[in-house]
């Protein structure tokens, strides 16, 4: 260990997350590194439920947060931390073990030239729900994200924690991939450790969308690098509830056209290859025999009845984004959040 620890902020935006929140707090409280370096932000979107009972109770710093939205949070948060390194969790996540931390941190103190690092896979947990089983399988949330290769966390059906094209050298614990003008993954969230220069470079306006931030300094100096630490996180992604599943893909689509017709989302990250994913993905949502083929490969890979979501998950997230693209022509708003719970 370190001599000297560096100070850390976890920023984690919240809306009416009490059912979810305390296991985050005590997963990031049991972590093997000194407290008075660590930092809790939760910034809150108006929670009428426990949930700012229970940050009070882990000593969490709670601002407010006016956007509603988790990328609104993010920045809200940023302008009020005061760690070198931030770390984007979710209300829903949970670190396993203590040492994850320090994990994270290690590589990036050792390596002036990368800017952030995360875990590269999710978490797999018997005891889960069916559906965060599965996208600890398929190492995303969204299964459109797979067509595409843009995922960022191990995928058992392709065997690759990403496909975009990149370089990438292993040092034992962790790997460094550097991503250029040839796309980047959906990198940012569930446990991403960035340090905080670097957003506060390449983010600006708002609302953070941590991905851009990467789209952005790749176009300003051409590549970035990023470590992908050989550990996990729990992301407990709708459990068994198919109908939060539903109510996430449409918001992911509806905000996503909303802020791209707004000017917030300004940095490309669609490559030359995409319209391909695009098509695949049609086609096997069409065809529906080829998605029960990737889910028999996949439950050889791993039996978990889990993967047998994964036609249904494909058939909703089409017809969601479907939706939500024809809904934003007549509707030039972001998903609203009333109601909205973990």
């Amino acid at each position: 260990m370190p001599k000297t620890y560096p100070k850390i902020s976890f920023i984690i935006p919240t809306l009416n997350a009490a059912k979810v929140l305390e296991s985050a707090l005590v997963s990031i409280d049991s972590q093997d590194y000194p407290k008075d370096c660590v930092e809790l932000i939760v910034v809150d979107a108006g929670s009428n439920d426990a949930t700012l009972e229970i940050a009070r109770k882990y000593g969490a710093k709670i601002v407010h947060n006016p956007y509603k939205t988790s990328e609104g949070g993010k920045m809200v948060g940023l302008h009020e931390a005061l760690g070198d390194y931030i770390v984007f969790v979710d209300s829903d996540n949970v670190i396993t073990y203590n040492t994850w931390l320090y994990e994270m941190i290690e590589p990036l103190e050792a390596d002036s030239t990368v800017v952030c690092s995360e875990p590269i896979e999710y978490t797999w947990r018997k005891e889960d729900g069916f559906i965060t089983r599965y996208c600890a399988l398929i190492g995303m949330n969204d299964p459109f994200v797979l067509f595409l290769g843009k995922y960022d966390r191990m995928n058992l059906l392709s065997g690759k924690w990403t496909e975009v094209a990149h370089k990438e050298v292993d040092c034992g614990h962790y790997l460094v991939a550097e991503f250029d003008t040839r796309g980047v993954p959906t990198v940012g969230a569930n446990g991403a450790v960035f340090k905080k220069e670097f957003l506060q470079r390449y983010s600006d306006g708002d609302y953070l969308f941590d991905i851009d931030t990467l789209a952005r300094a790749i176009a300003d100096v051409g590549s970035v690098k990023i470590i992908k630490v050989k550990n996990g996180i729990v992301h407990t992604y709708c459990e068994r509830s198919i109908t939060k599943f539903l109510k996430k893909q449409a918001r992911r689509v509806r905000d996503f056209v909303y802020n791209k017709s707004v000017g917030r989302r300004k940095y490309s990250w669609a490559g030359k290859n995409d319209i391909f994913g695009y098509l695949k993905f049609i086609i096997y949502c069409v065809l529906v025999f080829p998605l029960f083929v990737q889910t028999f490969v996949g439950f050889s890979r791993k039996r978990d009845w889990a993967w047998f979501f994964h036609p249904l998950a494909c058939e909703l997230t089409l017809f969601q984004y479907a939706v939500g693209t024809i809904t934003s022509l007549f509707k030039k708003a972001e998903m609203s959040r009333e109601g909205w719970s973990q």
